[in-house]
């Protein structure tokens, strides 16, 4: 078998065969593929696309290509959320407490943040002690004694995938709805879950900025998943300005925490629950969405996801003062506030730009091994659909220097004042 064929074959549109796959990622992974043919072969998937079947193989390929974690020694059905990520996302840190109350284990394998939008374990990290690596063993003991752990992917998962993504980000295929919907499947299935769903974000802050391209890709995971016999459910999320009202590492965690002790803001909440609902519902704990709603709601009224929290926060060596205190987490030195020009309805406060801003202020990487400022971020006050009165406060800068100019210039531009404007949908559609 030649490389050279496989890509003609791709390239004039025909669907390549499972020998035809396999021998493309087990030559990825060896090195006997040069990554000018590799790329190649990726370009022709570009313009080209794949079949479910393609897809699935490709996944299957991709996550064979290194190490499975088993976790069948787990009780109870595994169910695991991923996140295409957005300025504000901070819901798998609350929601794995509140499924775990609910007795549904959720072993939550998490990733750094990298630009504009933050990474769970980054957010983690900025309360003290908190350890986001664990041994194989410790994570299923963990996941076995409290019901949850979130920690970074241990092991060799998806060597594949490491050097195609790195492949795709340099060579502007990174918006391949086949490529990215095995990438995240291969990873997924990889980390052991029997279960899976996921949250598209569409709209400026996310990913997919279009809705069509959401849906798009919302169906491919769940295809996929539906292939290689892991149960998935899609929901399509609202990612035109930030989730909740917080944004940056401690101030995320603040946010989580309000959450779990039944405050917070009500978008994070609805979010959470609906994400949490099919996790129920997939998790054999619920017949139905409003049955799942109402019990994970009360796993927060009693206290019982706040305790989880703890628990986990105890078991990965972190301080669970945190709780009661937000203090012991890094503090900016300097609050600055935007206010109002003028009288009126938030008419567009861009999720891109406040990611953007809370990078320049150090929340954010702009390379890999960038160092985070955890206390710097956004606060904001009012969102789209809010009045606002001239002079009123619409957010607050949170920053270790006094010159944020650049950054309320940023967000000035970005957000508008009008006359009237509507509240945006927050949950498009859900896919089975």
């Amino acid at each position: 078998m030649r490389m050279v064929d496989i890509i003609h074959q791709k390239r004039n549109g025909g669907a390549l065969s499972e020998d035809q796959i396999n021998f493309f990622i087990n030559g990825v992974v060896s090195g006997d593929i040069p990554d000018y043919q590799t790329t190649a072969l990726l370009m022709a998937i570009y313009y080209q696309n794949m079949t479910v079947d393609e897809r699935t193989i490709l996944t299957k390929a991709m996550l064979n290509s290194g190490d499975r974690l088993d976790l069948h020694k787990i009780p109870g059905i595994k169910v695991d959320k991923h996140s295409t990520g957005g300025i504000g996302d901070k819901v798998s840190i609350p929601l794995a407490p509140i499924v775990a109350a609910a007795g549904i284990p959720d072993p939550m394998v998490s990733g750094r943040g990298l630009g504009n939008t933050g990474g769970t374990l980054d957010k983690l990290e900025a309360i003290p002690g908190y350890k986001v690596e664990e041994s194989e063993a410790q994570f299923i003991k963990q996941v076995s004694d409290i019901g949850l752990a979130i920690i970074g992917a241990t092991g060799n998962i998806a060597p594949a995938d490491k050097k195609i993504y790195a492949l795709r980000d340099v060579t502007d295929t990174v918006d391949s709805i086949p490529l990215i919907a095995s990438s995240i499947m291969s990873k997924k299935i990889a980390s052991g879950t029997d279960a899976l769903v996921f949250d598209v974000k569409t709209g400026s802050g996310a990913f997919m900025k279009t809705y069509d391209k959401a849906k798009e890709l919302a169906q491919a995971l769940v295809d996929i998943g539906k292939n290689a016999g892991i149960k998935s459910i899609a929901v399509i999320t609202d990612m035109s300005q930030p989730l909740g009202n917080k944004i940056g590492n401690s101030l995320e965690i603040e946010e989580s925490i309000d959450l779990l002790k039944g405050k917070g803001p009500d978008d994070l909440k609805e979010v959470t629950l609906t994400l949490g609902s099919y996790m129920a519902i997939l998790g054999q704990k619920a017949q139905s969405f409003n049955e799942a709603y109402q019990m994970l709601d009360k796993v927060i009224s009693s206290g019982a996801a706040l305790d989880k929290f703890r628990q986990m926060l105890k078991a990965q060596g972190a301080d669970d003062h945190v709780i009661d205190d937000y203090s012991i987490m890094p503090q900016a030195k300097y609050h600055f506030d935007l206010l109002a020009e003028r009288t009126g309805t938030i008419g567009q406060l861009s999720a891109n730009e406040v990611g953007i801003a809370s990078m320049m202020l150090g929340g954010g990487r702009l390379k890999i091994d960038d160092q985070l400022d955890y206390s710097v971020g956004v606060v904001l006050h009012k969102k789209v659909g809010d009045l606002v009165k001239e002079g009123e406060s619409i957010l607050t800068i949170y920053s270790n220097h006094q010159d944020v100019a650049e950054v309320k210039a940023l967000l000035n531009n970005h957000i508008s004042i009008v006359e009237t404007a509507d509240k945006p949908r927050l949950i498009y559609e859900t896919i089975y």
